[in-house]
């Protein structure tokens, strides 16, 4: 072997040139043929392979990497490796390509690793997944039980974004979720839309009584009959309450016709009544002095004379005429308590002249007059006798008849 071969041997341990220019690479199985290069010196053929190794070296390194960083699927991965382990095997490339292919090799057990830890995180996910949808689900089903059609509709707008933003389950799962809010939503809308429409003819036959009532209040407007008018207002407004809403671009249009229909009339009865107070106000002065007059006979000292006073003086309250509506519950509240003053003393004076009364306690008084002779005989005969403890039961016993004959003759008095 020449001193420039042994030289080119040494300095390049994976591969070499042959005399007829022919490139091999050095193995773990032997040499084998990565090409030729008849271009240039041997050098420069050797060069050139090996600059073929460092680019399969670049990708290696750069997958070893991303691998390495995993951002690279564990899917992908593999088939990265797969496909330039067999670029590195049958590399026509001068370099270690043993210790490049293990070092693909060493990345399997990795990507394994990383698949394992994906597949939990997905299942993690999954589960989260699951648990959100379901979530979701219950909410729909509760909100399309109920009755909230003010917020009902965003609430499952907003669900179904949340549920758009969710990952996918296994297809059967996910399927029968969906199925589920779907239906939720499709059942809260049909009861929507039947409540608006049941809404709107309920609102369209309001608006036709509150029409009714709105020209019925306005006919009345113009009424001086206060007292049935009054009444009948009173009526139109607890229809007008039953009636429930109109729509609400005619609604506050017939409140205003109707509201100012009861304004001008009670208005008017107002004006009227203020009109009246005024000429009444002089009938209110007579009736203050007949009440002097009236409050002098109290207290009663001659009932007679209290009650003869009294109806002439009733006489000239019911010619003095109507008073003030402000005044007329005080001044009637202080003639009648005169009256009632009256009433008291003449009811007093009537029980205690009442005949059948005073036949009672006559009865009762010869009664007990009678049982005290009886007692007062006994007591004698038994002091007579030497009777000494039934002599004193007897006296026990008259002095409590002769309480109670007290107590009658008193109450006989009084009716006397």
């Amino acid at each position: 072997m020449s001193s420039d071969k042994q030289s080119r041997d040494d300095s390049a341990p994976w591969g070499r040139v042959a005399e007829d220019g022919t490139v091999y690479v050095r193995t773990a199985d032997g040499e084998r043929s990565v090409g030729s290069y008849e271009a240039g010196t041997p050098d420069e053929a050797l060069e050139f392979f090996t600059k073929r190794f460092d680019e399969l070296e670049g990708k290696v390194r750069l997958l070893e990497q991303r691998v390495a960083s995993g951002r690279l699927a564990p899917e992908e991965a593999i088939s990265s490796v797969k496909a330039l382990r067999e670029q590195v095997v049958d590399a026509h490339a001068v370099g270690d390509l043993v210790s490049l292919a293990a070092r693909l090799d060493a990345l399997g057990p990795v990507v394994a690793v990383q698949r394992a830890a994906r597949k939990e995180e997905r299942a993690q996910k999954s589960a989260e997944s699951k648990a959100a949808k379901e979530k979701l689900v219950t909410e729909a089903e509760r909100l399309a039980e109920g009755t909230d059609w003010r917020n009902g509709a965003n609430r499952l707008r907003e669900l179904l974004a949340t549920w758009k933003e969710l990952p996918r389950l296994d297809r059967a799962t996910d399927d029968a979720l969906w199925r589920r809010f779907s239906t939720a939503r499709t059942t809260y809308t049909r009861h929507r839309k039947a409540h608006f429409s049941e809404e709107h003819e309920r609102r369209d036959g309001a608006r036709v009584i509150k029409e009714r009532l709105a020209t019925e209040a306005e006919a009345l407007a113009t009424s001086t009959e206060w007292g049935p008018t009054a009444g009948r207002y009173r009526d139109l407004m607890r229809d007008w309450k039953a009636a429930g809403p109109a729509p609400r671009d005619v609604d506050d249009k017939l409140w205003q016709r109707f509201r100012g229909a009861q304004d001008a009339f009670f208005g008017a009865r107002d004006a009227a009544n203020a009109a009246l107070d005024e000429e009444f106000a002089a009938n209110a002065d007579v009736k203050d002095q007949i009440l002097v007059e009236a409050e002098a006979l109290v207290p009663v000292t001659d009932l007679d004379t209290a009650k003869r006073t009294f109806r002439d003086l009733a006489d000239r309250w019911d010619a003095a005429g109507k008073v003030p509506r402000d005044r007329m519950k005080d001044l009637e509240a202080r003639m009648r308590k005169v009256e009632q003053a009256i009433r008291a003393v003449e009811e007093d004076q009537w029980s205690r002249s009442d005949p059948e009364k005073s036949a009672r306690a006559d009865d009762m008084i010869g009664k007990l007059e009678a049982g005290i002779a009886e007692a007062q005989a006994k007591l004698d005969k038994a002091t007579a006798a030497g009777d000494t403890r039934k002599a004193k039961d007897l006296e026990s016993e008259l002095a409590n008849k002769q309480a109670f004959l007290d107590m009658a003759r008193k109450a006989a008095a009084d009716f006397s």
